[in-house]
């Protein structure tokens, strides 16, 4: 991952939204690479851009901190046109990730993570603070990783850094762009859900790239399916994306398998629960709230039809293998 725009000083920002009304971008050669797109982020909503390749999402990515000057339309942030203003200005309230890493390699760790504070001018006390407070943030050692350089690091450790760094100077929006796709699937697995864990530590506005479908339905509150020229073709909740998918386009890209990709964001609700046995101690056991996937994958494992659930440890009800096979999902759209 790597940062190349940057946020402003002041500490503990809110999350901004985003919103883009009819923007376009086409190249001297007539191209179209996104053509008349508005689209909606709340703040602190993390949303995932998704569709095949060429269809732009790198391209909206980059309009919206203007790496890429849009041909047309306006991109509000928290209510201003982000294309009225200098865009150096711009950047220092986005943090940008994305995919091939590009830490300075004669820098240290902690150095690395300081760079956006320290073109800012802070301090060098509250730099080394920010910086040590980041890496502890992302589950990296500041003691024990402050001092390494880029090539001593994993590129999973690699990519924690480079979230680190985006996240230096406290911005209000995050751009991430392929992320996590440069590593194995253990390890983008991995940091996947350490990145869960931190948005909801951070609540950062965040959109994000990426061009697996499974990556996207993990971590993002809602889905922007978008087609060849940058046509959005839905923009909808994980579920609902799986479950009602709005043209045969989205149907065809989500795939025949995504009644078990919607089984992996539903949760286990008390109100599909059967009533407790008094039998029910042999039984494999989940909390509330775990997927519908996890908790079918947890009784075939175990080769049992019942599945106790309980909440905060305490048992509330039984999860049958039959309930879960045969829930009845709103028809589709």
């Amino acid at each position: 991952m790597d940062v190349t725009a940057t946020a402003d000083t002041s500490a503990d920002k809110k999350a901004a939204p985003i919103e883009l009304v009819g923007i376009r971008k086409q190249y001297p050669d007539g191209t179209v690479a996104v053509g008349d797109l508005s689209l909606e982020v709340r703040a602190g909503e993390l949303v995932v851009l998704i569709g095949p390749s060429g269809c732009g999402k790198s391209t909206v990515l980059r309009m919206i901190n203007r790496l890429i000057e849009p041909t047309a339309g306006r991109i509000m942030l928290d209510g201003e046109d982000v294309t009225r203003v200098d865009p150096v200005q711009l950047r220092r309230r986005i943090g940008y990730v994305i995919q091939n890493v590009g830490l300075f390699p004669h820098q240290t760790i902690r150095t690395n993570v300081g760079t956006v504070p320290r073109l800012l001018g802070w301090p060098r006390a509250r730099i080394r603070q920010r910086s040590d407070e980041l890496l502890d943030l992302v589950g990296l050692d500041p003691a024990k990783y402050g001092k390494r350089y880029p090539q001593e690091l994993s590129g999973g450790q690699r990519q924690r850094v480079g979230v680190a760094r985006a996240l230096a100077a406290d911005p209000v929006v995050l751009l991430m762009d392929e992320p996590f796709s440069a590593v194995d699937p253990i390890a983008r697995g991995r940091l996947q859900e350490e990145f869960l864990r931190l948005q909801a530590d951070v609540r950062k506005t965040i959109v994000l790239v990426t061009h697996d479908l499974d990556e996207a339905v993990r971590l993002g509150d809602r889905i922007a399916v978008l087609s060849q020229g940058g046509k959005l073709e839905q923009h909808d909740s994980p579920g609902d994306l799986l479950g009602r998918p709005a043209s045969p386009f989205v149907r065809e890209f989500v795939g025949a398998d995504r009644g078990i990709r919607r089984l992996a964001v539903t949760p286990v609700t008390r109100d599909i629960l059967d009533p407790l046995t008094g039998e029910d101690g042999g039984f494999p056991s989940a909390e509330l709230g775990t997927s519908l996937y996890d908790s079918l994958a947890q009784m075939l494992v175990t080769n049992s039809d019942y599945l106790r659930v309980t909440d905060g440890g305490e048992p509330i009800g039984l999860l049958t293998r039959h309930r879960v096979l045969s829930i009845d999902y709103p028809a589709e759209q």
